[in-house]
């Protein structure tokens, strides 16, 4: 007999990644519904500014446990999660764990020749191992429970490869792979995983990359590169943590955020070794439109 979803609004959650972007988007989210948070991020003032953003928030919002905690650790993931049982055992009720938001990303822009062995593992670390490592520390706790989902930040890059972009897309599509193949283990369970692929979303991913030169040669700087990316971005955090928790709650395995992802997705289907090619076209096309 199929089980009864039930919606993560006002039920607790975890969440890396939630000092800013898509993380404190799910955390400002769910913390409006009552649902208790618990919040983790390297950035220990980002950390502060965020819970601190969500007390001082109008109307009702639920109890927050903030952590500083670098995802790379398994062992303080282990930790994390211990606190995180505790802390849900003296709320009210002592109600269980309902959602698991592995969020935690960091970007890097290279190309393959170019590549510095310490970014791309620096990458790695956070992006995929970071994954791995929170899924393992927090699912004991809801097999236990025999109830509630883990969900997985991808991206769109995890549908396609992009150049420049090796160690990021090699990532991605390492969490879009450990994901799926978790859920087929789950079936059968009332735990659910879930990935989930944003496009373009406007967070600070961009500025926070580890960028040595313009891999594409044309010296742009840093700062010039970051603007020309987030000049594309269209999809808000706030956004993004609306779709995230309407997919989750839809019971989707797979969430596309934003209207780009769903042509990355299309187009990754239709067309999966000539992707770039049709890219190149449309953003050709784009910006004779602009002129």
């Amino acid at each position: 007999m199929a089980r009864t979803r039930r919606s993560i609004a006002g039920r607790p959650a975890m969440i890396t990644g939630a000092a800013s972007g898509i993380g404190r988007g799910l955390a400002w989210l769910l913390s409006r519904t009552g649902s208790p948070v618990a919040i983790a991020d390297i950035d220990e003032a980002g950390l502060k500014d965020a819970a601190q953003s969500l007390h001082e928030s109008a109307g009702s919002t639920g109890p927050v446990l903030t952590r500083v905690l670098d995802v790379r650790d398994a062992a303080d993931q282990h930790r994390f999660a211990a606190e995180v049982r505790e802390w849900l055992s003296s709320l009210p009720g002592a109600p269980p764990l309902a959602a698991v938001f592995n969020n935690a990303g960091v970007a890097v822009a290279s190309s393959v020749l170019d590549a510095d062995p310490g970014d791309d593992e620096w990458l790695r670390q956070i992006n995929f191992d970071g994954v791995v490592n929170g899924t393992r520390a927090f699912l004991p706790l809801l097999v236990e429970q025999d109830d509630g989902v883990i969900v997985n930040t991808s991206s769109v890059f995890g549908l396609c490869g992009m150049p420049y972009q090796s160690a990021y897309c090699a990532s991605k599509f390492a969490v879009r792979g450990f994901t799926d193949s978790l859920r087929q283990e789950l079936r059968g369970t009332g735990v659910r995983a879930v990935t989930v692929h944003p496009g373009g979303i406007r967070t600070n991913i961009a500025r926070s990359a580890r960028i040595r030169k313009d891999p594409t040669g044309q010296g742009r700087s840093h700062e010039q590169m970051a603007a020309e990316f987030e000049a594309l971005l269209r999809t808000t955090p706030a956004r993004a943590a609306e779709i995230i928790c309407r997919g989750v709650d839809a019971g989707k395995a797979r969430i596309l955020v934003g209207p780009d992802a769903y042509v990355f997705d299309a187009l990754a289907r239709v067309t999966p070794t000539h992707y770039y090619d049709i890219m190149v076209r449309l953003e050709k096309r784009l910006q004779r439109g602009s002129a």
